[in-house]
């Protein structure tokens, strides 16, 4: 299946009001009119939101919501890693508001990969990574499905899409899937990056969480202070 990046855009809703349909530079590949489009069906916080709704999650803000999916994701977890590597303290910015909150990584495929395929396959596994974030709380019954997938058919994605997120969240909340992503360090960071906007990282069940993911993805304990820091830094909660 293609056009995995655009889902991704879509579920974080990054261009706001969907006016920016292209962006110049080696990222402008990862922004398009379907993406920008899509962006500003999804309203705040994107399908993110949608599927999270009253139970907290984030939406990035300032400059960060001006940036695709891809480059977003890459960006923070590029900012965390290298504040990490090189021994500095974890410290977020509030609200995003620095120009800095968001530095984009370089031409580094490690967090951008330069390759199209390369580039979906990542897109999808941080597709997954969100949603099932989102069961962490195991509120999502079959009423709350059905209520999703109404809203879900009000956006302007393909059937191809909007069905790859049904199946993804009528599946029992599966660990090893999202884990299998990871295939390097870099990807486990992003996992990370992504669950944590899907979620509220205050609640007890979402704190077990993001502690197991951790643990799985073999992310150093100050790596991931690192990586809140840099997701807090860039966005705020999606109001109730």
């Amino acid at each position: 299946m293609k056009d995995l990046q655009t889902l991704l855009n879509g579920f974080l809703g990054p261009l706001q009001g969907g006016t920016q349909g292209s962006q110049a530079g080696p990222l402008g590949g990862l922004l398009g009119g379907d993406a920008g489009r899509m962006a500003g069906a999804a309203g705040v916080g994107g399908l993110a939101g949608l599927l999270v709704g009253s139970k907290g999650g984030r939406k990035f803000v300032g400059k960060a919501a001006t940036y695709g999916g891809l480059a977003l994701l890459g960006g923070l977890a590029y900012k965390a890693y290298q504040n990490w590597q090189a021994g500095k303290a974890p410290e977020s910015t509030a609200t995003g508001a620095a120009e800095d909150a968001v530095p984009l990584p370089p031409a580094d495929a490690r967090f951008l990969p330069p390759e199209e395929e390369a580039a979906e396959d990542l897109s999808l596994t941080l597709v997954r990574a969100m949603i099932a974030a989102a069961k962490a709380d195991g509120h999502i019954d079959a009423q709350e499905q059905q209520r999703l997938f109404a809203e879900l058919g009000k956006q302007e994605l393909t059937q191809a899409q909007k069905a790859l997120v049904m199946d993804e969240l009528s599946k029992p909340l599966d660990m090893d899937a999202v884990v299998a992503g990871a295939t390097t360090p870099e990807r486990a960071a992003e996992i990370y990056c992504a669950s944590l906007m899907a979620i509220d990282p205050d609640g007890p069940a979402e704190r077990g969480y993001l502690a197991f993911l951790a643990g799985r993805l073999k992310l150093d304990p100050k790596l991931v202070e690192h990586l809140h820091a840099s997701v807090e830094g860039a966005t705020e909660p999606v109001a109730s």
